[in-house]
Parts: C-alpha cells; sequence; structure tokens
C-alpha cells in the first residue's frame, strides 16, 4: 500500500467503498506511438474508529472538507468514465476482462502461470506491480501475452493506466484479458478499470481472518478463490468459516478451492472462466 494513500475517505454513492485522492495526468498519442504522462497525488486521512459504523470515520478531517471532497468525487467520476471506455473496448473485441486482487503472495500470477494447461481459451494478461516487471517476464516465458505497468508509489491500478496497457497489447484473438491489480486488500477494490468480473484471491498462510479485516474487497468478488489448499494441513485456516464469513459479506459471491498442484480444482477455475465469458448460456 503507498504510504500517504487516502482510500478512508468515504464516498456515498460509490456503495460506502471509499475513495483515494489520487491526481492522475495523462498525456495520450494514439498516433504509432502511446505515451502516458501519469503524476499521483495521495491525501491521506486518520484512522477507523471501530466504535462507529464502517462508513463513518469521524477521526478523519477530510470528511467534513467539502472542497477535497469535491475533488475526489471528480476525479472518480473521470475514472469511471475511461472505464467505460475500457470495457467498450473490450467489447468491440469480443474480450471479457477480469480483475484480479488479492494481497500480495497469494498467487496471482501463478495461477495465471499454470491456468494455461487447463483452458483452451485465449488470455493476455496486464500486471500492475510498484516496481519491476518480473511478473510480465514471468508469463512471457511461459507464452501468455502480458504487459507490466509499474505504478512507481500508487497501490492500485486505475482505469487511465489500464487504458495505456491496452495499446500495447495484440487484442484480435483473444478470449480473455486479465488485470493483475496490485498485491493490496484495500484500494484496489475502489477503482473501476474496466474490467467484466472481480475475482478475489485468499491464500491459506493468510489466515481466514483476512475476510471480516479487509471487507470491502470481498464484497466486490464475483469470485473467491482460496488459494494454497494445499497448505491447509499446516496452518490454522478454517475452511467452512471462510466460507461462512464470505458468504455473510457477500451472499452471491462463488468460491472455489484451488491449488496448482490439484488439477481438479485447476480444472473448476477453467470451468468457471468459461461459464463467465461473455456470452456464455
Amino acid at each position: 500500500m503507498c504510504k500517504d494513500c487516502g482510500c478512508s475517505l468515504t464516498r456515498h454513492d460509490h456503495d460506502h467503498l471509499g475513495a483515494h485522492s489520487h491526481v492522475d495526468s495523462h498525456d495520450h498519442s494514439h498516433d504509432n506511438g502511446h505515451s502516458h504522462d501519469h503524476s499521483h497525488s495521495h491525501e491521506h486521512g486518520a484512522s477507523h474508529n471501530s466504535l462507529h459504523s464502517h462508513s463513518e470515520l469521524h477521526t478523519n478531517p477530510q470528511l467534513n472538507d467539502k472542497k477535497t471532497l469535491s475533488v475526489i468525487h471528480k476525479i472518480l467520476d473521470k475514472n469511471d468514465v475511461e472505464a467505460g471506455h475500457n470495457r467498450a473496448h473490450f467489447e468491440a473485441h469480443n474480450i471479457t476482462a477480469f480483475n484480479i486482487m488479492s494481497s500480495p503472495g497469494s498467487g496471482k500470477t501463478t495461477l495465471l502461470e499454470n491456468l494455461k494447461e487447463y483452458t483452451k481459451l485465449n488470455y493476455a494478461v496486464i500486471e500492475g506491480d510498484l516496481e519491476t516487471s518480473r511478473d510480465a517476464d514471468r508469463l512471457i516465458a511461459k507464452g501468455i501475452t502480458a504487459y507490466q505497468i509499474q505504478t512507481g508509489s500508487a497501490c492500485h491500478l486505475d482505469a487511465f493506466m489500464v487504458h495505456g496497457a491496452l495499446h500495447h497489447l495484440p487484442l484480435e484473438g483473444l478470449d480473455i484479458c486479465f488485470v493483475e491489480n496490485v498485491g493490496n486488500l484495500v484500494c484496489p477494490a475502489s477503482y473501476d478499470v474496466g474490467t467484466h468480473k472481480n475475482i478475489v484471491l485468499l491464500s491459506v498462510p493468510e489466515g481466514d481472518d483476512k475476510i471480516e479485516k479487509y471487507p470491502v474487497m470481498f464484497r466486490r468478488a464475483d469470485v473467491v478463490f482460496i488459494t494454497k489448499c494445499d497448505l491447509l494441513p499446516y496452518f490454522d485456516f478454517k475452511l467452512d468459516e471462510a466460507r461462512a464469513q464470505l458468504k455473510k459479506l457477500n451472499p452471491a459471491t462463488q468460491i472455489i478451492e484451488v491449488s496448482i498442484k490439484d488439477g481438479d480444482s485447476m480444472q473448476a477455475v477453467a470451468a468457471w472462466l468459461k461459464d463467465n465469458i461473455r456470452g456464455a448460456q
């Protein structure tokens, strides 16, 4: 997470999911080349008061600053417009886009590396990390088309970053584009990047308590993959408790237990994707 993120700000017309004061300056060139100039400015509020509702962050002085909130809402509105543009771009190429979110180290890239063996669907990946192109390099080494976004200090991807990446991917013939968001259980859930579905990973070593401690992302999930299930004998992770927590937060979400060492579970992932691409019956 970036050191000065403002994601504790509440935005009532965004389902109380919070917002960042995140200022982006983008320079687009759509000729032979494509360039982006991203500058980010974050404003941070204070901590959550457990005595009040999650949507009433009374300790955050910015909640009473109408000018600050107005700026934030305008930024989010611009992001939403760009997200709509991205979705239309995917749909024009008959591509279904999935936003993959989780904490760092839950197995997002590893899942995508191994998925190739279990599906005939063609997919590409937009990778998001603060620095390095390691994840994109790993996928490319497996023969998977990937493009890396380096966010610098930004703790999430936004629609403008994804828009820029689209101009570096060959979209013809793709069935799926995965957007592998920055590893962070909080901020990515607050930004629409123009995908159609949200996939959230929760790994066994993280513990089942993460669901209730970081509920925003799990409320947004269309499916939750509980990963690294081969490690269940070695960790105090209660699957029944995790399922109950997830269904309490988000009754509509699907839950799939996954291990890359278990072919049947990977087949279940591939089947879910096939059932959830655009046009699937």
